[in-house]
C-alpha cells in the first residue's frame, strides 16, 4: 500500500507559488491531538531551561548572632543564643534553596518524536507550516527579511528555521524566533503562530521523525 502523503505548496520569498511538496501524512497528517506527550515536551523543555539561581543563606551563612541576644533570665523573654535562629526575623533560612538544585526532567525518544509530529500535523492542518524553496540571503538584512516575511504572510509570532545570514538578518524583527533545524522544540512550534521552513530542511525533518 503506498504511503499517505500531506501536500503543502512551496512559496519563494516573493511570496509566489513554485512548487508543491509531498510529505508523510505520518509526521505531518496526524488527526490525533496526543495530549499527554505534547504537555510533557513543553513541560521537560521549560523545566530543562530553568536555572537553579535561587539561594538563601543557612543559619551558618548568615552575619553576626555571635553574642547571646540578652540574658538566659529575669527578662521574661524565652530564651535565646543567637540572632541567626531562623525563629528571628534576619536570621537563617531552614529548607530554602541552596543554588544547588536539579530541576531536570526528561521524555523518552517515542514519545518525544509523537510530540513533534502532532505539533508539526497541527500547523500543517491550520495552513500555518509555510514552506519557502529556499531560505537563504546573500546578506544581512533585516529590511530585506522583514519584506519577505510580509511577502509569504508570515504574521504574528514566527518560528523561522534558518542558517545564520536569515537568523542574524532576523535578529532585530519584533516576535520572530529563529532556531537551527536540529534544536527545534515541541514549545518553540506551539509558541508560534507560523512556522517557515526551507523546503530541504521540511524534508530533513522528517525524514528525522518517521
Amino acid at each position: 500500500m503506498a504511503e499517505k502523503k500531506v501536500t503543502l505548496a512551496v512559496v519563494n520569498l516573493a511570496g509566489e507559488k513554485v512548487a508543491d511538496v509531498k510529505l508523510s501524512a505520518e509526521v505531518f497528517g496526524l488527526t490525533e491531538t496526543n495530549e499527554q506527550p505534547v504537555h510533557d515536551a513543553v513541560i521537560t523543555q521549560m523545566a530543562n531551561a530553568r536555572q537553579a539561581t535561587a539561594k538563601t543563606k543557612k543559619r551558618h551563612e548568615v552575619s553576626g548572632g555571635g553574642k547571646k541576644p540578652f540574658r538566659q533570665k529575669g527578662t521574661g523573654r524565652a530564651r535565646a543564643g543567637s540572632s541567626r535562629s531562623p525563629i528571628w526575623v534576619g536570621g537563617g533560612t531552614v529548607f530554602g534553596p541552596d543554588g544547588n538544585q536539579n530541576y531536570t526532567v526528561s521524555q523518552n525518544k517515542k514519545a518525544h518524536a509523537l510530540a513533534m509530529r502532532t505539533v508539526l500535523s497541527q500547523k500543517a492542518a491550520a495552513k500555518a507550516l509555510l514552506v519557502v524553496e529556499e531560505l537563504k540571503m546573500a546578506k544581512v538584512s533585516t529590511k530585506e527579511m522583514a519584506a519577505a516575511l510580509a511577502a509569504i504572510k508570515a504574521t504574528g509570532k514566527v518560528l523561522l528555521v534558518a542558517d545564520e545570514n536569515v537568523a542574524m538578518s532576523a535578529a532585530n524583527l519584533d516576535k520572530v524566533e529563529v532556531r537551527a533545524l536540529n534544536n527545534i522544540s515541541v514549545y518553540d512550534i506551539l509558541n508560534a503562530e507560523y512556522m517557515v521552513i526551507s523546503q530541504e530542511d521540511v524534508k530533513a525533518l522528517e525524514g528525522g521523525l518517521k
